[in-house]
């Protein structure tokens, strides 16, 4: 569930499942893929003791996000 809202709110997590849709992968691997790279950033929040924090957004995905 955590990686269709995601989909929805996250520019990031939208430009990752594109990604992998353009490579050719169905939905459902799409979303599998995007679900496991979540599932990793969380793991290393947990491990390294430290909360989560998104990165500053590139000047391009600022732009992109005007668009929107």
């Amino acid at each position: 569930m955590s990686s269709f809202a995601a989909l929805s709110h996250c520019p990031r997590s939208r430009a990752y499942y594109d990604k992998k849709r353009a490579e050719g992968k169905t939905h459902r691997q799409a979303i599998a893929a995007l679900s496991r790279q979540r599932l990793n950033v969380l793991w290393a929040c947990i491990r390294a003791k430290t909360p989560y924090q998104t990165k500053q957004p590139r000047s391009a995905e600022v732009a992109l996000c005007e668009l929107a």
